[in-house]
């Protein structure tokens, strides 16, 4: 049975309650960045939400649900490596339940005190974002709080929200780049475009340093792999989930794979080109364009600016190279 992707009406209706803690970001056409590109490039800018990233809208739509039947829920915990975890402090805020978001160590500190100043208890624990998902799991089953998934059918709903916004706005692009972290972002981008019946061609990115949906991807089956990655953090997936995975495998032309250095190029671009600061694996979108560049001339392309959150530290050093 094939995986259900939300329907147009779930998403508008899931829209209402996004617009109730944020507005709609916008969508620019950036003239330096499409004249490095040799094409049309529409952004998205998901950095521009309260919590700058797109994970705004995750877990506002996931707990409304969660809590619509008044069950008796000690407290929402979830594992991430910085924006899923704000978004479910953001949540916990709005329904007055206590939030505990498990980081990895060396996770973000701006990442982590953003989480802490939305009233998160943060517990660091494991080497990577797959060891400290295992952890918050086994320690909400133990504590009886609830754990908010990074992927689920309400947690696509959100984000879908976003993809409406975009393809509404700009409804004729050839080209969308999506960046792959859990596999939210390119399964509503899946769910808005069949749903609009566009043409739009999707094409995944994954991280050179987070490799395990593109290997999967390749192999039409779940593969894992190591994580490596120092600057893509939000994309770094060590173990696919089955859902995103075959909604992939059945809707995305292909997956490209950009390195860091790749990454730290495109988040220098964003910054000269359009002055936004862009995080990672906020920049993955712009860094698989760029490196496909011979073959988008002509060409309308789509690309998400999916969060802005960056150690200043780290983005001095990268404007600096």
């Amino acid at each position: 049975m094939p995986v259900l992707l939300p329907s147009l009406d779930e998403i508008k209706q899931a829209q209402q309650l996004v617009y109730s803690v944020m507005p709609p970001t916008p969508q620019f056409h950036w003239p330096l960045l499409s004249n490095r590109l040799g094409t049309e490039v529409w952004v998205k800018h998901e950095n521009h939400t309260p919590i700058g990233a797109f994970k705004a809208r995750t877990a506002i739509v996931y707990a409304s649900e969660l809590f619509k039947n008044g069950n008796k829920i000690k407290g929402l915990m979830a594992a991430t490596r910085g924006n899923h975890g704000q978004s479910v402090a953001l949540a916990a805020q709005r329904f007055k339940v206590p939030c505990t978001i498990v980081v990895p160590f060396g996770n973000s500190k701006s990442k982590n005190a953003a989480m802490q100043a939305q009233g998160a208890n943060l517990i660091e624990f494991g080497h990577d974002f797959q060891e400290a998902r295992e952890y918050a799991i086994n320690s909400a089953a133990q504590q009886g709080m609830h754990i908010v998934p990074a992927y689920h059918y309400e947690i696509v709903k959100g984000v879908a929200t976003y993809w409406l916004e975009f393809l509404s706005a700009v409804p004729n692009l050839d080209v969308i780049y999506v960046p792959i972290g859990q596999g939210s972002g390119i399964s509503s981008a899946v769910a808005v475009r069949n749903g609009l019946n566009l043409s739009s061609k999707i094409i995944g990115v994954a991280s050179e340093g987070a490799p395990a949906y593109a290997l999967s991807f390749e192999a039409g089956k779940k593969i894992a792999a190591p994580v490596t990655t120092q600057i893509a953090d939000g994309m770094a997936c060590r173990v696919p989930d089955d859902e995103p995975l075959e909604i992939m495998l059945n809707n995305v032309d292909h997956v490209v794979r950009v390195s860091d250095d790749e990454v730290r190029q495109a988040m220098k671009i964003y910054f000269t080109d359009t002055h936004n600061v862009v995080e990672g694996a906020g920049a993955a979108a712009l860094a698989a364009a760029l490196k496909e560049k011979s073959s988008l001339s002509g060409k309308r392309i789509g690309v998400v600016a999916s969060g802005g959150n960056v150690d200043h530290e780290t983005f001095a050093n990268i404007l600096l190279s």
